[in-house]
């Protein structure tokens, strides 16, 4: 969708980018099809590590180093996050620089550009493929929309756009609940986020260390603020490949269950895929899911002992024990 209007931009003048100079994108996804653009000059610039991975496979440059020439701002679903990606641009691309704001509008796209309409000359938006870009002129001031961190529940902090930012999340407090008050001494923490969980594990006896593994560049980052303690160690990695140093008796896993809109099973069932290659034999996953996830057959093919532990009604919790092996 987004190679839809990006071609018709460029076809027909309504995006003019400049000769020379680096082109900044920043949060494009891995879907995206950025090849209208010269990509010899573009950088990726994503805090997803699974994104990121896929532009640099590509060829594509993704290391940050501002001022760029021009830039692309692809909107997130999340308006706080949209906005603050915006300012981001606003404030590294050289004054004058054409600045392009590219979005669905099933995420919002039309309430962002009716945001920046009132801050900055805006053009006129272009529309295909049931979305819109419009692009400005870098130079106006647009630092008020940054993303300020915020406290939650008990002092965690979190930013705009991280998963579950006003509070943690219903299933995160049913598996922090339900967790016994001793895991063994090597833990990880399977994509987590602003490290919610990760406090409730370093509370329990028996920990000597953990691994806290999360693919969002900027809940890891919220994260280190939140979990000082020394046993600690944080990955930016995509959890269904990470890999720890040695195996593990204790994985804990609240996993997202969208790509985009719509609900993608299979991303869970990779998240408990990639818990049972980094268990030892003796180990066990400690799981949150929604009930509506079909996530037995895919538990009872990586695990011999599966065991509904607690829950609600909308939640239900899980400890998978004794890992098969390939």
């Amino acid at each position: 969708m987004r190679f839809a209007r990006l071609t018709l931009a460029l076809e027909t003048g309504a995006l003019l980018l400049p000769t020379e100079g680096r082109i900044a994108i920043y949060r494009p996804r891995a879907e995206d099809d950025l090849s209208p653009l010269p990509l010899d000059r573009v950088v990726a610039l994503t805090g997803f590590r699974p994104d990121h991975d896929h532009f640099a496979a590509l060829g594509v440059s993704v290391e940050h180093g501002p001022p760029y020439a021009a830039a692309l701002v692809c909107l997130p679903r999340a308006k706080a996050e949209a906005r603050a990606l915006i300012a981001r641009a606003a404030g590294e691309v050289i004054p004058g620089g054409v600045i392009a704001v590219d979005g669905q509008k099933t995420d919002g796209v039309d309430s962002v550009l009716r945001d920046l309409r009132a801050r900055v000359p805006l053009s006129e938006a272009l529309s295909k493929a049931h979305g819109k870009l419009a692009t400005f002129a870098a130079g106006p001031d647009l630092s008020d929309w940054m993303a300020r961190p915020t406290l939650v529940d008990g002092g965690f902090q979190t930013l705009p756009g991280v998963f579950s930012a006003d509070g943690p999340d219903r299933g995160s407090v049913l598996l922090a609940d339900a967790l016994p008050a001793r895991l063994g001494p090597k833990v990880v923490d399977l994509g987590a986020g602003w490290g919610y969980l990760s406090r409730a594990v370093l509370a329990r006896d028996g920990v000597k260390r953990l691994d806290l593994v999360e693919a969002e560049a900027e809940a890891l980052d919220c994260a280190r603020v939140n979990i000082t303690d020394p046993r600690a160690r944080f990955h930016w990695a995509d959890a269904t490949t990470f890999r720890p140093e040695n195996l593990v008796e204790t994985v804990v896993c609240n996993p997202p269950f969208h790509q985009g809109r719509e609900a993608d099973p299979a991303l869970g069932a990779a998240f408990i895929a990639a818990a049972r290659r980094m268990l030892a034999p003796d180990g066990a996953l400690w799981l949150v899911a929604n009930r509506h996830l079909p996530y037995d057959t895919v538990l009872s093919g990586h695990f011999l002992d599966v065991v509904n532990i607690g829950g609600d009604t909308a939640f239900r919790v899980i400890r998978a024990a004794k890992p098969r092996r390939a």
